[in-house]
């Protein structure tokens, strides 16, 4: 890592203010590589995971990134994978002391631990509330057993169910992830998903469309999925129903109750800053001068070998100026409330002017609406983002 005056030399942006900061933690393992997945997980067992090593190599990761983010107040903690829940509630107690003896936490700080259904027992959830997670995110995809075997998940029905039950007796607030354009899914089955998914009445329900990504099992054998139409009127169910059960559609994928958002979530797609610890794990930092993006080493015994020597950094580099609109749109565009003029000035560190022709094209489309303060996606923007992000390219 650059020594932190690198960071704080004079450069082309002028930013008035830092924006809120989150930490991302990455555990990368899984008992099982899903087919679809491209995230970095690694498939383990439990018994064979270098738990303490790997824990040991998060804080020295953290000590060595401090001096970058000095002073900052945390206001949320993501704990990500792979599967989480893999590691013991005493291990996730240690590394949240840990991260609570070197940061300075925001007061009722939103801690989330992805869970899946298959590594569930009932005192688990109950001691990972104990350590300190304040939101667990469960990951179940679908209630559809066949589909589930697709997915290639390592639970079922019975246990998705369960494990919800107990998430919403052990925590305030959950979130319940869906998948839907499923190999062979049709309309009624996702109907049937959604019927289960509102049953367990989630606070959070995030829904994402199962794509083909590369260098996945899909890619290589990909299964057949339902038609494009099919796909959009999936959407068109999952929002309309939502709605109706009192989820409000704040973002592309995320539905919440009042007072339920993802506040982690909103951070990335609100142009904050997140340092990110673990084997392949991204940040991105504001300077006065600067916007900076790294990347953790992603193989899980090369990142330990490497942060526990103080060098977990496989790339650190300096967002160039031309690129930040793009960065910006990218994420706030997501947003069903959109953003302000004030606060892209602010992110970015850049006049509005850096974004009037993508703006008044596309307005002209009739992708996004505006006035002299806030710029909100339309309905029309939110079914054609790819499209309306394009524009700031």
């Amino acid at each position: 890592m650059k020594d932190v005056q690198h960071y704080m030399r004079p450069g082309l942006l002028q930013l008035a203010s830092l924006p809120p900061l989150s930490l991302y933690v990455h555990l990368p393992w899984c008992l099982k590589k899903c087919p679809y997945c491209d995230f970095n997980s690694h498939e383990m067992r439990p018994d064979q995971m270098p738990e303490q090593r790997y824990l040991d190599a998060l804080v020295a990761d953290l000590d060595a990134a401090l001096p970058l983010v000095w002073g900052r107040t945390i206001h949320s903690i993501f704990i990500g994978g792979g599967t989480p829940s893999l590691f013991s509630p005493a291990g996730l107690d240690r590394l949240l002391g840990d991260i609570r003896a070197r940061l300075r936490l925001e007061p009722g700080c939103e801690i989330t631990l992805e869970a899946n259904p298959g590594t569930f027992e009932k005192d688990r959830f109950r001691a990972f509330r104990s350590a300190g997670v304040t939101r667990l995110s469960v990951g179940v995809q679908s209630f559809n057993d066949a589909h589930l075997r697709a997915l290639g998940r390592v639970h079922d029905r019975a246990q998705a169910i369960a494990a919800l039950e107990e998430a919403a007796h052990a925590f305030d607030t959950f979130n319940l992830d869906l998948m839907y354009a499923l190999p062979g899914q049709t309309l009624v089955q996702l109907d049937e998903d959604l019927t289960q998914a509102l049953a367990m009445a989630p606070p959070h329900l995030s829904v994402y469309h199962l794509t083909i990504e590369p260098n996945t099992w899909f890619a290589k054998f990909p299964p057949k999925l339902p038609e494009d139409d099919l796909a959009y009127a999936m959407l068109d169910r999952l929002t309309e129903r939502t709605g109706v059960a009192g989820l409000e559609r704040y973002e592309v994928s995320a539905y919440a109750r009042p007072g339920h958002r993802c506040v982690h979530n909103l951070n990335y797609w609100e142009f904050g800053d997140y340092l990110g610890i673990g084997a392949g794990a991204h940040s991105k930092l504001s300077f006065a001068h600067r916007i900076v993006r790294q990347v953790r080493y992603r193989e899980p015994r090369l990142y330990m070998d490497n942060a526990l020597a103080g060098m977990a950094l496989a790339q650190d580099d300096e967002v160039p100026r031309a690129e930040l609109p793009f960065e910006f749109m990218l994420n706030a565009l997501r947003l069903r409330e959109g953003f302000s003029l004030q606060q892209f000035c602010e992110r970015t560190g850049l006049a509005v002017s850096a974004i009037a022709s993508g703006l008044e094209a596309a307005q002209a489309s009739g992708l996004i609406e505006r006035d002299l303060v806030q710029v909100r996606p339309t309905a029309r923007g939110f079914d054609f983002l790819s499209d309306l992000q394009s524009l700031f390219l």
